[in-house]
């Protein structure tokens, strides 16, 4: 028998109304619903600066700075959407005030530019998009701007970005991020310069704002207090098959409490999980006597995100094994931020975590060279227990500045206003009989989040407590 599914022509069309005296009667009865009282966020004011600089690089020529197409996750139903972090950082868009699809063009006038957000705006009452478009309308997903409106809140112009495809056509020499926005990537010719850039784009979040500044102190005092969550979800963590979903899980609300999502996937994992690096999957047991290593950070509606890694004691106490490798951690994190201040190396931060770490393994009778020997590039034997790096930048993205070169990044000097993580770590891998058997399993990593300065760094996530004595008296505190 032939079968009488329609095809799914489109995701945003709902079924055509099924008269015209339906489509009218939907248009009437409405109270008027203005948005009164919208001011500007704080961030508007930076994007203006920011946008400056990125139009004295490209004079002459178009800038697209697409937010992004939603994502199918399956068949009708998307991901959670989020812009583009260049698009964020150069509008000042909060939460989800725009939805997918909208674009920021900077048309080049004189020896600058003209900035325009283009955006679905709201469907109002008098269209029938607002009760038939799935993916749009607002009785389907909620109220959003008019272009009105939009252009109050970010002090540009604002336009319908039904208009944006003519726009792009006209010829006007443009550059644009790909691979974000299929419109964009359709009507705006590849150029020479679109590589520049992205890693314009990337390289102007090296040094933070104030503004980034604050947003990033406000993320990790909220990660601190999904860290307390996680905390008093122990007892019940232990009591529950998959117990780290019970830690995950208490750490999501927060994230959806007082921000806008999770910055990463979150990390929990307890006993030998805590030795697998990427450990997402969440899924193990929590048992006492083990330990647990949480690796999360929530991003806020500004979507700036903390990162956090603890590694507690289920039951409250450390070991004398676990203390023993905890404390070595402990002691190489202080030697990375004592290594920390405007105009260091990057790498300096990673050669002081890991020289104290090499020593320690050293000490344990683990390491049969000297830590100076295995310090070496082409010998690096104490890196079977510690195996990445233990910095990279925070900011919008939780590995910020990606897209930066290796001489602009890895390979430069450190800058006052640079945020960045410092994350040393040791993973005694379950079946390591290099080890005694006590030390079998344990996997530790301690990350804070710390700004640059000109003489040393601030550590925004210090009110977090990182010695072992801190952290059992921060769990009895919330128990």
């Amino acid at each position: 028998m032939e079968s009488t599914d329609k095809p799914l022509e489109s995701r945003r069309v709902y079924d055509v109304p099924p008269s015209d005296a339906y489509a009218e009667f939907m248009k009437t009865g409405w109270a008027p619903s203005p948005l009164d009282g919208i001011v500007q966020d704080p961030a508007i004011a930076y994007c203006f600066v920011r946008r400056e600089k990125l139009s004295q690089i490209f004079q002459g020529l178009r800038i697209v700075l697409p937010s992004g197409n939603s994502k199918v996750r399956s068949n009708d139903t998307d991901y959670r959407f989020r812009p583009h972090s260049a698009f964020v950082y150069y509008t000042g868009i909060q939460g989800e005030e725009v939805t997918s699809d909208a674009v920021l063009v900077m048309e080049p006038n004189g020896e600058g530019h003209d900035s325009i957000m283009y955006i679905q705006p709201r469907s109002t009452r008098d269209t029938s998009a607002f009760y038939n478009d799935r993916k749009y309308g607002e009785l389907w997903v909620g109220r959003r701007f008019t272009t009105d409106e939009a252009s109050q809140r970010f002090g540009i112009e604002v336009r319908k970005v039904e208009d944006l495809e003519a726009l792009l056509k006209d010829g006007t020499p443009a550059i644009a991020l790909r691979g974000e926005d299929a419109l964009v990537d359709a009507c705006v010719k590849k150029s020479k310069r679109d590589d520049e850039l992205v890693n314009f784009v990337s390289v102007a979040r090296l040094i933070k704002d104030e503004y980034e500044i604050n947003q990033l102190q406000k993320s990790v005092d909220v990660t601190h207090r999904g860290f307390n969550d996680a905390i008093r979800a122990l007892p019940a963590a232990v009591l529950t098959p998959r117990g780290e979903r019970v830690v995950e899980a208490a750490f999501y609300g927060r994230a959806r409490i007082e921000g806008n999502e999770l910055g990463y996937d979150t990390i929990s994992a307890a006993g030998s999980h805590a030795c697998v690096l990427h450990w997402t999957r969440n899924d193990g047991d929590v048992k006492n006597g083990d330990l647990l290593l949480l690796d999360a950070g929530v991003e806020l509606d500004s979507y700036y995100t903390a990162d956090i890694t603890r590694t507690f004691p289920v039951n409250g106490k450390f070991s004398p094994a676990q203390r023993t490798l905890y404390m070595l951690v402990y002691e190489a994190q202080k030697a990375g931020f004592a290594a920390i201040r405007a105009g260091v190396d990057f790498l300096e931060i990673n050669k002081a975590c890991h020289t104290v770490l090499a020593q320690g393994l050293v000490d344990l009778g683990v390491l049969t060279i000297s830590a100076e020997e295995s310090m070496r590039p082409e010998v690096g034997l104490h890196k079977r227990w510690t195996l990445h790096g233990v910095s990279h930048m925070l900011g919008l993205d939780v590995h910020d500045c990606a897209q930066a070169r290796k001489d602009q990044y890895t390979e430069a000097k450190l800058e006052a206003g640079m945020v960045l993580t410092v994350e040393p770590g040791i993973y005694i891998q379950p079946d390591d009989e290099l080890f005694a058997p006590e030390y079998r399993g344990i996997g530790i990593r301690i990350e804070d989040d710390v700004l640059v300065t000109e003489t040393g760094c601030i550590n925004l996530s210090e009110n977090m407590p990182r010695h072992p004595d801190e952290i059992e008296a921060w769990m009895a505190s919330l128990r």
